[in-house]
This record gives C-alpha cells, sequence and structure tokens, in this order.
C-alpha cells in the first residue's frame, strides 16, 4: 500500500470516527499532494509524498513558533494536535547524534575543511535526510562540524 493510499484509507477511519481535525489535516496533505502532482506533471512516489508532508509539518512548526511569540496558546496547541498527526506518516526523526555521523561521513568523503565547503556538504547530505531530520537542524550540526575542523 502506499502512503497516498494510507492516508486516504486513514481519512476514510477518521470520517466515519467523526474526527473533524484529523479529517482537515488529512484532507490538507490530499490537497498538497495533488498540488504538487499537478506542478511536477507526474503521479508522486512515496518519498515524493514524505516531501509534501514534510512541508506541511514545517509550515506547523512555524505556526506554532509565531503563535507562542503572539502569546496565542489556543491556536499553539491547535498546530501542534495537527503537527502530531503529520508526525506519523513521516520516519522517526534522526538525533542529532545520527545527523552528525552521517555529517562526518560526507565531510571526509568530500575532504571539505571549512565553512565555505558547507554547501557541498549540505548538497550531499540533505537528499540522505530528507523527511528524516529538519534542514535547519542538519545546517546547524554541519557548521559545528566544519569549524571544529
Amino acid at each position: 500500500m502506499t502512503l497516498a493510499q494510507k492516508i486516504r484509507n486513514d481519512l476514510e477511519q477518521s470520517i466515519r470516527k467523526e474526527d473533524k481535525r484529523r479529517c482537515l489535516v488529512l484532507r490538507s496533505v490530499l490537497a498538497s499532494i495533488r498540488n504538487a502532482e499537478i506542478a511536477q506533471q507526474k503521479d508522486l512516489d512515496d518519498s515524493g509524498i514524505l516531501v509534501v508532508i514534510d512541508k506541511e509539518a514545517k509550515m506547523r512548526r512555524e505556526s506554532i513558533e509565531a503563535f507562542e511569540k503572539g502569546n496565542r496558546p489556543d491556536l499553539v496547541a491547535n498546530e501542534k494536535a495537527e503537527l502530531a498527526i503529520l508526525l506519523e506518516y513521516l520516519p522517526e526523526q534522526m538525533s542529532r547524534e545520527e545527523i552528525a555521523a552521517a555529517a562526518r561521513k560526507i565531510i571526509g568523503e568530500l575532504g571539505a575543511t571549512s565553512q565555505k565547503d558547507k554547501g557541498k556538504v549540505m548538497s550531499q547530505l540533505i537528499p540522505q535526510l530528507r523527511g528524516r531530520a529538519q534542514g535547519q537542524e542538519v545546517s546547524d550540526v554541519v557548521s559545528e562540524l566544519l569549524s571544529s575542523i
């Protein structure tokens, strides 16, 4: 069963259970998937769908941050609940140590020695970690490792 089919099945179950929040989130994800398919003019495979879900999760994280700054705990709780639903469909997030290990390997392979090489390292590392680590965290780890060389 593909990830898109799993989301559709979960949406059907949510409709039956009358779980309005879950229905809203899953419909939003399916719409984003469809929009991405239209933009790319092809059906997305599971890795493409994970990219879409990751973008949706990132939007929720940014909203949480903004609502916390705006002192809106009601909206923060709503966004966190939606984020939790999205995270069910993403692979387990890598720990900082796992990201660092993968980054060290790429840095060693490329022979990177300074912050100037960060772009090369990131271009190799991000595709490997897509969906399993946040881009900002990967960037922070790579910067730390390159500055300690």
